[in-house]
C-alpha cells in the first residue's frame, strides 16, 4: 500500500488480493482517498466480524411451564428467551443479546415484510414470469436455518455437526445480499443461548430443542435493492416427531410435474422463506389426495429432486445390477442438507454398496418398480431426520414403494447410527456438546 497525489489530494493505492469461491485469486489496486480508506477499514472490522465476546445476556425472570415431550406440535411451543443482534450498513453488527422472547418491532416498510413475497403457486405455464421473480423477490430478504439440541442418555446436551448449518446459512445470506457474518461466532451466541435454556431441551431420546435462526432486512424502504439495515435472531422450540404419524412411520408423496419448487439460477439451493411459502399451495393439494408430502419434479424428463421438507434417497439395483443408494445431485435446485451429507459421509465410509449423487426420473423409478429393482426409498431431514417413504402418486396411479417390506433394513440403519451420535450413545466428532 502506497500513498500518491492527485491533483493536491492525498489519495492512498490499496492492493488487494481477491479470492474466488472457487479458490482462484486475482490481484486488484484502487485508489482511495483517506476519508474513503477509513470507511473502508471500518467496514471490513465492524460490519464483517460479529463478536460473542460481546453478548450481553439478561434472561427471562419470568419462566413457562415446560411442556410434555411425549405430546409435542411441532414448532408450536417456545422457550423463554431468545437471541437478536441487529446490523447496519452504517455500524456493522451491533452487540448481540440474549434476552426474554418479545414480539418483533418492524417498520411496516420493511423490506422482509414486502420482498419475501411467497406466490401461490409455481407452475412451468408461469415459470418465466417467475425467474425474475425469484431473482429480485421471493425470499430475497428473509433467510433460515433448521438445527436442534439433543439431550443425551448422559444428560449433556449435543448439536449436530452446527457448521454445516452456519456454511448454508453463510451462502444463503450472500445469494440474498443480506450482510456476512462471522460463523464461529455466530455459532458460540447460539451455543450459550442454549446453554441459557438448557432446561428445555427435552429429557427424551425422541424429542429435541428445535433451533431456529432468521436473518431479515428491516430497512424501512419500498425499494427492492440490497438492504441497508437487517436483523439476526435465534428462536428455540422443544419438538418431537415431524410428522403426526410418528417418527418411523412410513409417508406417502404426491408428485405433479405441474408444480415446479425450484430451477436454474433461482435459490432452491438456499434456505429461504419463499422457497417453502410458494410451496403451500402444492402441499394442500397433496392432502387433498391424501397424501402427506409433495414430490417435486423437474423438467420434461420429470426428475426426481426433493420432497418439501426432505432430501430424498433410493436404495435400489441400478441399471448395471450394482446395489445402489442414490440421491440427486446438487445442481442449484436442491437444498444441500446437513443430514444429506451426513448420509452420503456414512455410507461412502460403510463401502459394502454405490453411492451415487445422480438424476433419477420417474420413468427410471417405474421401471425399477416394474423390475422389482427397488428396495427402499426415504427422506432425510433435520426435521425428521429418516423416514421411510412408502407410496407416491404419480400420473393418477398409486406406486407402491416396498420400503418397508425390507425392513426398512437400510433406513433403519441411518436412523440409529444417526440418532447415537445425536443422543450420546456413540462418540463422534459431530456432536458438539453444549454443556
Amino acid at each position: 500500500m502506497g500513498q500518491k497525489m492527485t491533483r493536491g489530494i492525498p489519495r492512498l493505492a490499496l492492493c488487494l488480493c481477491l479470492v474466488s469461491p472457487e479458490g482462484i485469486s486475482t490481484q486488484s489496486t484502487i485508489i482511495l482517498n483517506q476519508s474513503d480508506f477509513i470507511i473502508l477499514i471500518h467496514f471490513i472490522f465492524v460490519s464483517v466480524f460479529l463478536q460473542a465476546s460481546d453478548l450481553i445476556i439478561t434472561p427471562a425472570t419470568t419462566f413457562k411451564e415446560k411442556p410434555d415431550p411425549t405430546n409435542l406440535v411441532f414448532g408450536t411451543v417456545f422457550t423463554d428467551n431468545m437471541l437478536t443482534i441487529e446490523w447496519s450498513l452504517a455500524s456493522g453488527w451491533k452487540k448481540p443479546y440474549i434476552k426474554p422472547l418479545e414480539n418483533l418491532s418492524l417498520h411496516p416498510a420493511s423490506s422482509a415484510l414486502h420482498y419475501a413475497v411467497e406466490p401461490r403457486g409455481q407452475t412451468e405455464e408461469n415459470l418465466v414470469s417467475l425467474l425474475w421473480l425469484n431473482e429480485y423477490t421471493v425470499g430475497i430478504m428473509k433467510l433460515f436455518e433448521g438445527m436442534k439440541a439433543y439431550r443425551g442418555v448422559d444428560g449433556k446436551i449435543r448439536l449436530f455437526r452446527p457448521a454445516l448449518n452456519m456454511d448454508r446459512m453463510a451462502r444463503s445470506a450472500r445469494r440474498t445480499t443480506l450482510p456476512s457474518f462471522d460463523q464461529n461466532e455466530l455459532l458460540e451466541c447460539i451455543r450459550k443461548l442454549v446453554e441459557v435454556e438448557q432446561e428445555w431441551v427435552p429429557y427424551s431420546t425422541s424429542a429435541s430443542l428445535y433451533i431456529r435462526p432468521t436473518l431479515v432486512g428491516t430497512e424501512p424502504s419500498l425499494g427492492v435493492k440490497k438492504p441497508t439495515k437487517a436483523l439476526l435472531y435465534v428462536i428455540l422450540s422443544p419438538v418431537g416427531p415431524y410428522f403426526a404419524s410418528g417418527s418411523f412411520n412410513p409417508i406417502s408423496l404426491w408428485a405433479d410435474p405441474k408444480y415446479v419448487r425450484a430451477w436454474k439460477g433461482g435459490t432452491g439451493d438456499c434456505k429461504v422463506g419463499g422457497n417453502y411459502g410458494s410451496a403451500l399451495y402444492a402441499q394442500q393439494e397433496a392432502l387433498e389426495f391424501g397424501c402427506q408430502q409433495v414430490l417435486w419434479l423437474y423438467g420434461e424428463d420429470h426428475q426426481i429432486t426433493e420432497v418439501g421438507t426432505m432430501n430424498l434417497f433410493l436404495y435400489w439395483i441400478n441399471e448395471d445390477g450394482e446395489n445402489e443408494l442414490a440421491t440427486p445431485p446438487l445442481d442449484g435446485i436442491i437444498l444441500p442438507g446437513v443430514t444429506r451429507q451426513s448420509i452420503l459421509d456414512l455410507a461412502r465410509n460403510w463401502g459394502e454398496f454405490k453411492v451415487s449423487e445422480r438424476y433419477i426420473t420417474m420413468s427410471d423409478l417405474t421401471g425399477a418398480l416394474e423390475e422389482s429393482r427397488v428396495k427402499e426409498m426415504f427422506g432425510a431431514g433435520t426435521a425428521c431426520i429418516v423416514c421411510p417413504i412408502s407410496k407416491i402418486l404419480y400420473k393418477g396411479k398409486h406406486l407402491h414403494i416396498p420400503t418397508m417390506e425390507n425392513g426398512p433394513e437400510l433406513t433403519t440403519r441411518f436412523l440409529n447410527k444417526l440418532s447415537d451420535i445425536q443422543y450420546g450413545r456413540e462418540d463422534s466428532d459431530w456432536a458438539v456438546l453444549v454443556s
